[in-house]
């Protein structure tokens, strides 16, 4: 019997390196894709494109594997950049890595993979799937919960789910390093890569700036004062505190002699006004319900009314909340507290349990 060929996800980074690794001592034929998603500026000091790629053959080399790149990045720009750029040109706040997932990992990459003969693909992300009694794929959170990645990967459907494995999802990334430690692989002590992958590690405003018309307008209070000019809607997200703009404005004072922090609460689009609010707990930055729109549930079906657990950014603790759905494109949610700093454009992902039973994108909050 042949052995069953699996295509690994492989991008430089530790996580992926493992991964390929354990599937080849069990038993797999592991071939390493390399993925370039991202043309733009590609030699500047910010992107580690081709240090990434020396550092995915110096791994396939070591773990004993073939591996080749493949050009994504025009199916990047159309599926994933574009849509970014609407949402923030909105006055939104988007997720990029949720709609990359969906469109390029477990999309552009699982076809291309399955045209190379390919039986199944693998990432190194932190989640696990399961099937079912009744059959189904079932997404869930990998057991190091620090690490665990489901949120992200919300919107795979069954089709996808069932052409995947995730062999981190049961292991600690402290097991992780350790492994690549012992195989003394090139990339052993190479830290995790954090925010945006087409924006590396250059400064936010200064990327969006290349990209996006934006116009100036006024700062107000909730009262309706205007304190200040933001320098572009785009810029700001709810919830922020630093960078606003508004280093000279006395701060109402507390009885400890301190006053509170700013924070970006409201953007109306309408009229280009950034509303913003002192203090942590204000009303405005906090959010008892919200409704959610292109939706996407991991059974393919909606789960039933009722009381479940949600996230509404990749870093927080699940919150209880009421799902009430709407109709197939939309859904509400009912929080049992109110959540803080609600922003549209990013994701509500729901869960059962270690179940994640799929999600949708913030379109209201309040």
């Amino acid at each position: 019997m042949s052995k069953k060929k699996v295509v690994v996800g492989m991008s430089g980074g530790v996580d992926s390196s493992v991964t390929a690794w354990l599937l080849k001592e069990q038993g797999y034929e592991v071939i390493g894709l390399f993925m370039k998603n991202w043309e733009d500026e590609d030699n500047d000091e910010y992107c580690s494109t081709r240090q990434d790629w020396i550092d995915a053959v110096s791994v396939a080399d070591v773990v004993g594997v073939d591996i080749e790149a493949v050009n994504f990045a025009a199916e990047y720009k159309d599926r994933v950049f574009s849509e970014f750029l609407r949402e923030y040109q909105a006055g939104r706040t988007p997720n990029p890595d949720v709609l990359c997932n969906a469109e390029i990992k477990f999309k552009a990459f699982l076809d291309h993979a399955m045209s190379l003969g390919a039986d199944l693909i693998a990432t190194g992300h932190y989640a696990r799937v399961r099937q079912n009694m009744a059959g189904s794929f079932e997404l869930l959170k990998a057991l190091d919960a620090s690490k665990d990645q489901s949120y992200f990967l919300h919107r795979l459907s069954q089709q996808q789910l069932a052409n995947t494995l995730f062999p981190l999802g049961e292991m600690q990334k402290t097991e992780v390093r350790a492994i690549a430690e012992r195989l003394h692989l090139p990339n052993a002590a190479k830290k995790d890569s954090t925010g945006i992958c087409f924006i590396g590690e250059r400064p936010f405003r200064e990327f969006l700036n290349r990209y996006l018309s934006y116009q100036p307008g006024p700062i107000k209070t909730s009262d309706g004062v205007t304190i200040g000019e933001h320098v572009g809607l785009s810029f700001y997200t709810l919830g922020q505190r630093k960078g606003i703009g508004i280093g000279g404005l006395k701060a109402h004072q507390n009885e400890d002699g301190k006053g509170d922090a700013w924070y970006v609460a409201r953007k109306d689009v309408l009229t280009n006004t950034l509303y913003i609010v002192q203090g942590h707990a204000h009303p405005w930055l906090l959010a008892p319900a919200l409704t959610a729109s292109q939706i996407s549930w991991v059974a393919g079906h909606a789960p039933q009314n009722g009381l479940l657990a949600a996230k509404t950014r990749y870093r927080q603790s699940d919150v209880v909340c009421e799902l009430q759905n709407i109709d197939d494109a939309h859904f509400g949610l009912q929080f049992e507290q109110a959540q803080w700093a609600v922003t549209p454009g990013q994701s509500a992902v729901l869960y059962d349990g270690d179940i994640c039973l799929g999600g949708g994108i913030i379109e209201t909050a309040g």
